[in-house]
């Protein structure tokens, strides 16, 4: 039997439209989700950031490293291999077991891993990783009530 021309190029729009608005949905849904991971990875680096501070200068202290450690450690949940392989060469520079640390090779690998983070989550205008020179600051303050 014979089905009219009609009826076939029905069955076609609507079979259409369904894989279409399907198609939509489950791209749609990818995207919302690759959002939501990279806004938790930005939060998870934000902390680790937070927490870097707490041993800089006049404003280390045990809680503080104590503090980066558990967020040295987080990054191992979520950071790329190149966040993790800068972030070991930074604590190797950095850590009690060096004791020639150098302050040009401390701000070399501190900068090239904020570089990896910010490939990692994808920022915009991110320079090339030779021309990006990050540094970490120091409140100066002792800790001590002035008087």
């Amino acid at each position: 039997m014979a089905m009219d021309t009609s009826v076939v190029v029905s069955i076609i729009a609507v079979a259409s439209g369904v894989i279409v608005a399907s198609l939509s949905y489950h791209l749609t849904k990818m995207k919302e989700r690759e959002a939501d991971w990279r806004k938790y990875k930005y939060e998870q680096y934000k902390e680790f950031t937070v927490a870097l501070s707490g041993t800089v200068g006049s404003d280390s202290t045990d809680e503080g490293q104590r503090t980066y450690a558990k967020a040295c450690n987080t990054l191992n949940l979520i950071g790329t291999k190149g966040v993790l392989d800068a972030l070991r060469a930074f604590r190797d520079e950095t850590g009690p077991s060096n004791p020639q640390k150098s302050l040009v090779k401390h701000d070399a690998l501190f900068s090239r891993l904020i570089w990896e983070i910010r490939k990692d989550l994808k920022i915009p205008g991110t320079p090339k990783p030779d021309k990006l020179s990050a540094c970490l600051w120091c409140s100066g303050t002792t800790g001590t009530p002035k008087k």
